[in-house]
């Protein structure tokens, strides 16, 4: 008899954006239907229907006591390093005799990279040299250093063998530099066309806010060319990331970058975070809850 592979569970960040979190949603319908042979769900830590406690007793109900969960999110911040495994330990004792793995956040891999530079490409239209072209890679934004310097790796590997003029990171929210400051960090080296590229798997409330304040830049500096890039999107890159990341739980080969985790070790200013007992996030649409919110994380709230 062949044992039944683990279920596939899919982690979001959740927004208050409607077709941000439809986009979630479809995107895990997709996953579904390219492995009709395990079971696919998907839920969110908050912000938005379904939360993931749903999602996991979703695939109880259809048997399921094994699966891997895959954080879909772009960097390892508090959400994949703290809320998930704290949400998933709070699921084992809501459903007892389940039993999981925890995959790795996404970024910054290759074929998200080659996702981007294709959205570089499409703002530009083939109009001019690469050489001309300096690349301002927004990503969200944290409290937690490590997640923020994971936007500056992704950008660094972006930028080598590209042939850009450089790449320079800023963020949307809770983090320096943003977005009108990195664009003038640009000029200030010398910039004169600059491509505003979201570091965002999915449309939402925090991309639009970086379009909008790249518009409004533009609009004040009319002698510097600024383009703005789509987000990621559900592109084929994407699908066949977040199996590679399931087949690595599967298989146990789990890699998440703790060297420089604000739990584990003190950093400079952050000291007061090691060794933080991690809770789940409260998600207004979980039945189940009577828990608080987690550390620190009021400010996800306020996007």
């Amino acid at each position: 008899m062949t044992t039944q592979p683990p279920a596939l569970l899919v982690a979001g960040h959740g927004t208050r954006d409607t077709a941000g979190a439809e986009a979630f949603r479809s995107f895990v319908r997709e996953l579904g239907r390219r492995h009709p042979e395990l079971p696919v769900a998907g839920g969110f830590i908050e912000l938005s229907p379904p939360p993931l406690g749903e999602a996991v007793a979703e695939l109880v109900e259809q048997g399921v006591r094994r699966f891997a969960a895959v954080p879909l999110m772009l960097v390892s911040a508090g959400h994949a390093k703290g809320d998930i495994p704290a949400a998933l330990t709070r699921e084992k004792e809501r459903h007892p005799g389940i039993s999981y793995t925890y995959g790795r956040p996404l970024g910054p891999h290759p074929a998200l990279l080659n996702v981007l530079e294709r959205r570089l490409d499409e703002a530009l239209g083939g109009d001019g040299d690469r050489a001309d072209v300096t690349v301002l890679l927004v990503g969200r934004g944290s409290t937690d250093p490590d997640a923020n310097a994971e936007v500056h790796k992704a950008a660094r590997l972006l930028w080598e063998g590209r042939g850009y003029a450089g790449v320079e990171t800023a963020f949307v929210s809770l983090a320096a530099p943003d977005v009108p400051s990195g664009l003038d960090r640009c000029v200030r080296l010398g910039a004169r066309r600059v491509v505003v590229l979201p570091y965002f798997l999915f449309t939402g409330i925090l991309p639009d806010r970086v379009r909008r304040q790249t518009e409004d830049w533009a609009a004040a500096h009319p002698e510097v060319d600024v383009r703005s890039a789509d987000v990621i999107g559900p592109e084929p890159e994407l699908l066949d990331l977040v199996w590679e990341r399931y087949e690595e739980a599967v298989r146990g080969d789990l890699r998440m970058n703790c060297d420089s985790c604000v739990y584990r070790i003190a950093l400079p200013g952050f000291e007061d975070k090691v060794g933080l007992p991690q809770q789940p996030h409260f998600h207004p649409d979980d039945d189940g809850h009577h828990h608080g919110h987690g550390h620190g994380h009021a400010h996800a709230h306020a996007h």
